[in-house]
């Protein structure tokens, strides 16, 4: 008598990129990241919803320099009610600077939704070409919703913060797509012809790697007018961060193409009569994709920083945009009050520090991933 056996399932074989996103996904630091970043690009996306306030738009009647954050009373005579009060500027007799308290007689209502198409500067284009006036929230004057403070100019905080998301965020995509894209035209050109291409291109890299990146940026910087117009700055900073990084990049391909360039597959496409750039395009790169993705996700966070640092130091993002180095500027101006009496114009660092984390998470994850030898 034979005994029947239950039948085996039969697991089906998984692609490699199958394989790359179960372990990105088993990593919780990874996932850690991918959440934060998802936040603050949505922040980015949906600055102009979310900002109460235009870029650059502060009461004409009366500035609230250093005004601290708003307090939303969300309830009134026991109902659902939010409201604030106006703010009633006094002087403190002991530091004889502006202190600023609520003034119960004027009380405002928080209103939801709202659209105020006769402020200029209220009105945006979300995702960059549809026009609208439409805010989460907002209220009338002669109130303020300072969420996080004013600034020195009584611009609102807050609506600075998310509309320098947008440039703090997309200036790291933008230099390192650049950056990559220059290292890989030159060191797929400096690893396949070789020769005089070959010995110029590493020569240059050379010489860019012995400049210390801040100087070279602040040099170049120095070759374009400080007043130039503010979006053609923000393509220069985009391209001076891509000029100084592409060189590892080509260095890398250069010794990946090298060594590809002799494999039977590229012989074979050479005597098939397929031509040098089909060659290094079909054939060679692709064999760097790897490295360029987790290339990417590590050069992001650094490119981060540097435009922050050149907007700290004044050299970067101009007015009237902002980004977030630019913001945390205000806290250096201020000195050691800016951490004892308007601490919120330090928050600016907490999101670049989010940034930064976020990218460095995602990309060890993804180099984890790749690498065979670090797979759980």
């Amino acid at each position: 008598m034979t005994t029947a056996t239950a039948p085996q399932k039969i697991q089906k074989s998984k692609s490699q990129w199958q394989v790359i996103r179960t372990q990105f996904f088993r990593n919780p630091l990874a996932r850690l990241g991918l959440f934060i970043l998802g936040f603050l690009y949505l922040i980015a996306l949906f600055a102009g919803f979310l900002a109460p306030y235009g870029l650059t738009e502060y009461s004409t009647s009366d500035r609230i320099s250093w005004a601290p954050p708003t307090k939303i009373h969300w309830q009134d005579d026991g109902k659902f009610a939010p409201h604030v009060y106006g703010l009633k500027r006094d002087i403190d007799m002991e530091t004889f600077r502006d202190k600023y308290t609520e003034d119960p007689s004027v009380k405002c209502p928080v209103k939801f939704f709202v659209r105020n198409p006769d402020i200029e500067d209220r009105t945006y284009k979300f995702l960059g070409f549809i026009p609208s006036s439409l805010k989460l929230m907002g209220v009338d004057e002669p109130c303020k919703l300072y969420l996080l403070g004013s600034d020195n100019f009584g611009r609102d905080q807050f609506s600075r913060i998310m509309y320098g998301s947008q440039i703090s965020l997309t200036i790291g995509i933008i230099a390192s797509l650049l950056s990559l894209v220059l290292g890989l035209v030159l060191g797929g050109i400096a690893g396949y012809f070789r020769g005089l291409a070959d010995t110029l291109i590493m020569r240059l890299v050379e010489v860019l790697s012995a400049i210390p990146d801040l100087f070279l940026l602040i040099l170049l910087r120095a070759m374009f007018p400080l007043e130039a117009n503010p979006i053609l700055v923000f393509y220069i900073v985009g391209g001076l961060l891509a000029f100084i990084g592409w060189g590892g990049i080509a260095r890398v391909v250069r010794g990946q193409i090298l060594s590809g360039r002799e494999m039977d597959y590229v012989q074979a496409a050479n005597a098939l009569g397929a031509s040098d750039a089909r060659i290094i395009g079909q054939h060679l790169l692709p064999n760097s994709a790897t490295f360029i993705i987790v290339a990417m996700s590590l050069a992001i966070p650094g490119y981060i920083l540097t435009e922050s640092g050149l907007s700290f130091i004044g050299i970067g993002i101009v007015e009237p945009y902002a980004s977030w180095g630019s913001l945390l500027k205000l806290a250096q101006d201020g000195g050691f009050e800016s951490l004892d009496t308007r601490p919120w114009v330090l928050l600016p660092g907490v999101f670049i520090m989010l940034a930064v984390l976020g990218w460095q998470f995602v990309g060890d994850g993804l180099r984890d991933a790749f690498d065979p030898r670090r797979r759980r």
